[in-house]
């Protein structure tokens, strides 16, 4: 089949990810830039509808984080990083999408998410209900009488296929987005709930990924649901099949694992064994649930004893299995720990998890055909990473500033070294586990050159707060297959819906 984007993806291959050793000069740029306009007059747009949609979401993933998990990619393959480039970077639409929400200029996930699948922009806390509730509302009148619908349930109204993989608990606010309704993103479980909302009917996020679908709801059910988040799906009395110590959160009773196996006929799988023992000929709905809460780091993962598929892996076998639907799919994917990570000021984590992410949308390129499906990578929102200083070309993305005159670290005026990779806010520079204590925001520290390169650095920040914020700026959509070409411009983060609506034909 004719696949555009392998002539695109060609083309920037030749001219863009020239080796390192390869010397630069005044022709090497206008070679290159002739060669890349040529690329782009020679892209026709596709005007096909499309049979699939696979939105990717890199949660936090502003275009600072983009830019350096681009350098750091290539450097991680001894290539030149800055002009490496991730899989997604090398789409042919690209867009901006404006995150603010109803009611504040730096949004969280979920309202960010709200706007991307239902084309409506809500509150602070809200998972797709319109702004005119308010945040922690229990009359659940209200709430039924303020859903807005999602792409996700209108895919399901229309016989297609349906999946959702996030590294995060899929009771969280970006996979819950697709699915439930609710005034509070926190309301994961009933135990969250208070007794107001629980009296007047409310329903907890993860009941309703059982009770919104099938007999008496939308469609006939999500087919692939892959993430963490066990817990908020068991009983209180029910210990973790995993971890001994650990227990399910649930306090009315329900066993929604069973449940879902039970309502949509269901496989049902925990660990990265029984996921590679899942073939998708034989599977038509599969449930897996691989941590009590959030999965494991991709760092963490690749350095443990690895019990959990990449988001790559998940990727790959939900497209086969969501594939045999022969009206098509549509698929949400979420590379969560990006923010977490950003939350915590870990630039390493937050740079490999963006890796991560562009491995499975290349994943996803090797299976589909973009005649076909259109393909959205984006994020919900920023985080207040930065990338400052004069480093010279090719010094490490998580080292310490070296300017291209100097052997030696770049030296502040408080005579100290300050690394290239910042964030504005948060606990600031400690060298330790991830999740660790310590806070030094501000320049308390000397920086051991060979520190901060570890994946256990945590950068300096500013603003001293417990953990880092969002930010508010603007975030790149990027887009290729059906209808892709609309992806254009400066667009509120809604427009995104209107596209994927237009491209299924809605």
């Amino acid at each position: 089949m004719n696949n555009p984007f392998k002539h695109f993806f060609a083309l920037s291959l030749l001219t863009l990810l020239q080796p390192v050793a390869l010397a630069e000069n005044a022709s090497t740029w206008l070679t290159e830039g002739e060669a890349a306009l040529q690329a782009n007059k020679a892209q026709l747009p596709n005007t096909n509808r499309a049979k699939n949609i696979i939105l990717f979401i890199g949660d936090g993933m502003g275009v600072s984080t983009v830019t350096a998990a681009r350098i750091f990619e290539g450097q991680q393959n001894g290539e030149d990083g800055e002009r490496n480039q991730l899989s997604f970077e090398q789409f042919p639409y690209v867009a901006l999408s404006k995150t603010y929400s109803a009611n504040q200029q730096t949004a969280d996930s979920a309202p960010t998410m709200t706007a991307i699948v239902s084309g409506v922009k809500t509150n602070s806390g809200i998972i797709s209900l319109n702004q005119s509730v308010h945040s922690k509302e229990t009359d659940n009148n209200k709430i039924q009488a303020n859903k807005v619908t999602t792409i996700l349930e209108q895919a399901e109204m229309h016989g297609l296929a349906t999946g959702i993989i996030s590294t995060a608990r899929i009771t969280h606010a970006t996979p819950a987005a697709t699915y439930a309704h609710t005034s509070n993103r926190n309301w994961e479980t009933d135990a969250h709930l208070p007794k107001s909302a629980l009296k007047s009917g409310v329903k907890d996020i993860a009941s309703q990924l059982i009770d919104n679908f099938g007999e008496h709801g939308i469609g006939d059910g999500i087919e692939v649901v892959l993430g963490g988040g066990r817990t908020n799906f068991l009983p209180n009395n029910r210990i973790d099949t995993e971890y001994p110590s650990k227990k399910g959160k649930r306090q009315d009773g329900r066993n929604l694992i069973k449940e879902y196996q039970i309502k949509f006929k269901a496989k049902y799988i925990t660990n990265l064994t029984e996921f590679e023992a899942i073939k998708p000929k034989n599977t038509s709905r599969l449930l897996g649930l691989f941590e009590p809460s959030h999965m494991q780091y991709e760092y963490d993962r690749n350095n443990a004893q690895k019990n959990e598929p990449s988001l790559a892996e998940m990727t790959r076998k939900s497209i086969d299995i969501l594939a045999k639907n022969n009206k098509g799919y549509f698929l949400m994917v979420e590379a969560a720990r990006i923010d977490h990570a950003s939350h915590a000021g870990n630039a390493y984590r937050t740079l490999s998890e963006t890796v991560a992410l562009s491995n499975a949308v290349k994943a996803a390129l090797a299976k589909v055909n973009t005649e076909e499906t259109l393909i959205i990578v984006t994020a919900d929102h920023s985080h207040t990473l930065t990338i400052g200083g004069y480093p010279k070309r090719g010094n490490p993305i998580l080292g310490n500033v070296v300017s291209p005159d100097n052997t030696a670290p770049t030296l502040a005026k408080d005579g100290k070294p300050y690394t290239t990779i910042s964030f504005a806010n948060g606990k600031g520079y400690h060298h330790h586990n991830i999740d660790a204590e310590a806070a030094h925001a501000g320049r308390s520290k000397a920086l051991k050159p060979t520190d901060t390169q570890d994946p256990d650095f945590h950068q300096e920040a500013n603003v001293p707060l417990e953990s880092e914020t969002h930010g508010g700026e603007d975030v790149a959509i990027y887009a290729i297959g059906p209808q892709a070409y609309l992806m254009r411009g400066v667009q509120e983060q809604t427009y995104i819906y209107q596209v994927m609506k237009e491209a299924f034909g809605f």
